[in-house]
């Protein structure tokens, strides 16, 4: 489970994140989104511990990522836009150094080459990570996300560079995630992808929640009767919806 609450992000007099709350419960799939500049990337960072909050509370499975930091990241896995990995490791060496930070070799013995063909990277596995494509890069990205057992997954622009067979496949990983109970949380602007994959959607407008809920809740919200995600996107996110914020965290 994740649980967000009154975050906040500022650097310097930009706030980035203006008090942002949400829950995404066992087994539900999020999407998070919003134009560019409107805090996504800022709330994932600081979501994952890279960025400590201004303000705020994150919990991981009940553990503050502040307070207990080891136990809410045991939980925790994070698959950025532009995934930083360890280029001078093969491919094989890669995913079973992240199993031994986490502690689940066992996971990596019976999984590590489930993984690896999964998602076409068996042939690569001797390659150094330095001679992956981008796409190769954010498939082995994502295997090691999955290789310690973590429940909550945080996703930032997951089919950004990735073949049709891979984005079908994260899609398909992403599904089995959710059927495992898993919370996860995916960051895009892929709309179309977020209307078919995500149980309910969050949309920020520099840095603000601006909308929150099923396809269903935001045509209410929006007063758009059968529109799509797209439509409803551009007109909660173009209306001048956003008040100044007084910068004093309550």
């Amino acid at each position: 489970m994740l649980e967000v609450v009154d975050l906040i992000k500022e650097y310097k007099k930009l706030r980035a994140v203006d008090r942002l709350t949400f829950r995404i419960e066992p087994g539900e799939i999020v999407g998070l989104l919003g134009p560019n500049g409107a805090g996504k990337t800022s709330c994932l960072r600081c979501i994952a511990g890279i960025l400590r909050p201004t303000y705020g509370q994150v919990l991981i499975n009940g553990f503050d990522l502040i307070h207990d930091q080891a136990r809410a990241k045991g939980g925790l896995a994070f698959v950025p836009e532009l995934p930083s990995l360890y280029e001078l490791l093969t491919v094989d060496e890669h995913l079973k150094f992240v199993a031994m930070c986490f502690g689940t070799l066992d996971v990596y013995d019976a999984m590590g080459a489930e993984l690896l063909d999964r998602y076409t990277l068996s042939e690569k596995r001797n390659d150094l990570v330095a001679t992956l494509s981008k796409g190769m890069r954010q498939k082995l990205s994502i295997a090691c996300a999955l290789v310690h057992r973590a429940n909550v997954l945080l996703f930032d622009e997951p089919l950004i560079g990735v073949d049709p067979a891979g984005v079908h496949e994260v899609k398909q990983e992403i599904l089995r995630a959710k059927e495992a109970g898993c919370s996860i949380l995916i960051s895009t602007h892929l709309l179309d992808t977020a209307e078919k994959l995500c149980d309910r959607v969050i949309i920020l407008r520099r840095g603000v929640k601006v909308a929150e809920g099923s396809l269903d809740d935001l045509r209410t919200q929006s007063n758009m009767e059968d529109a799509d995600l797209e439509a409803m996107f551009l007109k909660l996110t173009s209306d001048d919806r956003v008040e100044a914020s007084d910068f004093s965290p309550r």
